[in-house]
């Protein structure tokens, strides 16, 4: 099966009229670009990245007595492929000058390793956008994705380059009331069994291979994948849907998922998304270098008065 985003190889972006960039003439704008690739961090994303990972997600459970909630666990094969758009996609301005921003459509494929069942296909557009001064932000990148279950996000952030590996922090996906925090696993634990792998239920599905310390921190896989390895340097994307640090940027569902009400009331409102993508140029004795994408996800999903957190994270090769 092809998997990708493609437009058709003879389409490009191109402004009626052209945008001058900051003003200037068509040849400087030109050299602009040339001394900048317009792609920016996101500049080794296109093409054909393939992989595993983890995906763990509460779902909704019907009718709720005598449960609310099912927990799904997940190790995942995944393919994504990014497709760069050609030509600057124009923005026009009213209180700064035009800019232009570049980009590249995607198209990801997440399966169940052990049986093969699809569980998620994600189509989407990652850009660059130039630093801007109304509003006053910095060159930021941008993820608009539309999710089959019935949300769209938008996704905003900067990116980085350091030397070295990757910075991977602990994470976890304990409920906690909207508004609220969450409390330790091991309290946690006692309350939502299912995260408990050592107690049956017929209120969790685990792949085979799902381990207690991959429950407890999603993104062990993430560090375990990577060890060993002598990576050089990484480029850090970091987006979030909440408004701060860039302005914008949230998600929408379908009147299916979205709540409504105090106490929210709905199946599953997607109500925040927060990723870190890391490029990483792995050293290749004798070859050379290789890139690396390696992503966590958090979306958070209210449902009978708490939110619950749905981690995905995943290790791709280029190919």
């Amino acid at each position: 099966m092809t998997v990708g985003a493609q437009t058709d190889t003879d389409f490009a972006f191109r402004g009626i009229p052209e945008i001058k960039e900051n003003g200037a003439g068509p040849v400087a704008a030109a050299a602009a670009v040339q001394a900048a690739p317009p792609l920016g961090n996101l500049v080794q994303l296109p093409g054909k990245w393939v992989g595993h990972g983890f995906n763990a997600i509460w779902r909704p459970h019907h009718p709720d007595n005598p449960q609310d909630r099912f927990l799904e666990l997940n190790l995942t094969n995944e393919t994504l492929v990014f497709s760069k758009i050609n030509g600057p996609i124009p923005n026009r301005g009213l209180l700064m000058h035009d800019i232009n921003m570049f980009g590249m459509t995607y198209m990801q494929q997440i399966s169940e390793k052990s049986n093969g069942a699809g569980l998620h296909i994600e189509p989407g557009i990652w850009a660059h956008v130039p630093k801007t001064s109304a509003p006053n932000e910095p060159q930021t990148v941008v993820r608009m994705a539309s999710i089959p279950h019935g949300t769209v996000i938008l996704a905003q952030g900067t990116g980085k380059v350091v030397n070295g590996p990757p910075q991977i922090h602990d994470n976890d996906i304990l409920p906690f009331p909207i508004g609220g925090h969450a409390q330790s696993f091991n309290q946690e634990e006692q309350v939502f069994t299912e995260l408990n792998l050592a107690q049956a239920t017929q209120f969790r599905f685990k792949s085979p291979g799902v381990t207690q310390a991959m429950v407890k921190n999603p993104n062990s896989v993430l560090r375990a994948a990577i060890q060993g390895q002598n990576i050089k340097k990484t480029v850090v994307l970091q987006i979030t849907t909440k408004h701060n640090p860039i302005k914008g940027g949230g998600t929408a569902n379908t009147a299916f998922l979205q709540a409504a009400g105090n106490p929210p009331t709905g199946n599953a409102k997607a109500v925040e998304v927060d990723a870190t993508f890391w490029i990483e140029t792995v050293a290749n004795p004798g070859h050379p270098d290789k890139h690396q994408l390696q992503y966590t996800q958090l979306v958070q999903l209210d449902f009978n008065g708490l939110r619950w957190p749905h981690v995905t994270v995943a290790t791709l090769q280029k190919q």
